[in-house]
């Protein structure tokens, strides 16, 4: 028995080894792969839509492949559209990770089989996105939620067809004059048809329940989004720190748990305020110019508002 034993301790030894040596093994390119800094930024061309006057709206969005540093990169060699004006409206400050429909570009209705190519260079790496108006990139209301994660890929219901974007409005002068460390009011109003209903839980009562959804399996292969309308304010365009006041949801997908993003396990959308009136400060720590924005989504659909605030010392 003694011998038995032995020789089952010991198997099951090199079995824990083993696997040790595994999980540690495949974990390794894994790990490689997920930075915090000095990495580039990939452009994305998400699509195109039709206008009512005959023009096309191309798409663009990115991937900034660092957790943590978000690069401003000015108008110019290492920001910049082809063929045509150089700037198109595009950000020159970029948050972290995957930033889908970020901003629209619009070509004349002649534009034809012509490509409309947006260059960024960052951290040294040059990368482009390339927009045509193949009929297969076309896009609407349903392939914006379901690229975002408020639908399952495929798939859409009498809900998500009726939903329409919320309507975002900035109160008071679009372009604002304030000094560095002194608040600036943004009283935003945004107004929403109050779809889609959030798909899931709005509280968590017990430890219990916080643990079960803490461990619950991803339902969907592709990237999940917990629908409920926020606000959202960050800077587009400027070089300094911006604090804004209270702290909002991110509208990037940061899908931690708990971290305060729509596509974080645990997020819960916030109190709705009954006028749909929304104050929030921004704060900045350097003088210059800066357009900051502010997003309204509803987890589906969303709608962009910009203001240009000059920051004095």
């Amino acid at each position: 028995m003694q011998v038995g034993s032995y020789k089952i301790s010991s198997k099951a030894k090199q079995l824990a080894l083993l696997l040790a040596f595994f999980l540690t093994y495949i974990s390794l390119p894994v790990n490689a792969q997920t930075y915090r800094s000095g990495q580039h930024v990939e452009p994305a061309f998400e699509g195109w839509r039709p206008n009512p006057d005959g023009t096309f709206n191309m798409m663009f969005g990115y991937m900034n492949e660092n957790w943590e540093e978000e690069p401003d990169v000015a108008v110019g060699e290492d920001n910049f559209f082809a063929p045509g004006e150089a700037d198109r409206g595009q950000p020159t400050h970029f948050l972290p990770r995957r930033n889908r429909f970020t901003f629209e570009v619009t070509v004349p209705s002649d534009w034809g089989d012509r490509e409309l190519v947006w260059t960024l260079n960052v951290n040294g790496v040059e990368r482009k996105a390339y927009a045509t108006l193949r009929q297969d990139y076309l896009v609407d209301n349903m392939v914006i939620a379901s690229e975002t994660g408020s639908l399952g890929a495929g798939t859409s219901s009498p809900e998500s067809r009726a939903n329409v974007p919320p309507v975002i409005t900035i109160q008071g002068d679009s372009v604002r004059i304030a000094r560095v460390g002194e608040p600036v009011n943004l009283t935003t109003h945004i107004w929403d048809d109050g779809l889609p209903e959030p798909r899931r839980e709005r509280a968590t009562n017990t430890a219990e329940e916080l643990e079960r959804r803490m461990m619950r399996r991803p339902s969907q292969v592709t990237v999940g989004k917990i629908n409920g309308l926020f606000l959202s304010w960050n800077v587009y365009r400027g070089e300094g720190k911006v604090t804004f006041d209270p702290p909002l949801p991110k509208p990037w997908e940061d899908t931690r748990t708990a971290a305060n993003s729509p596509w974080g396990e645990l997020w819960l959308p916030p109190e709705i305020p009954e006028d749909g009136i929304y104050n929030v400060t921004a704060t900045f720590d350097e003088p210059g110019s800066y357009i900051l924005w502010g997003r309204a989504d509803d987890g589906g659909l969303f709608h962009d508002a910009y203001i240009t605030v000059h920051v004095d010392e």
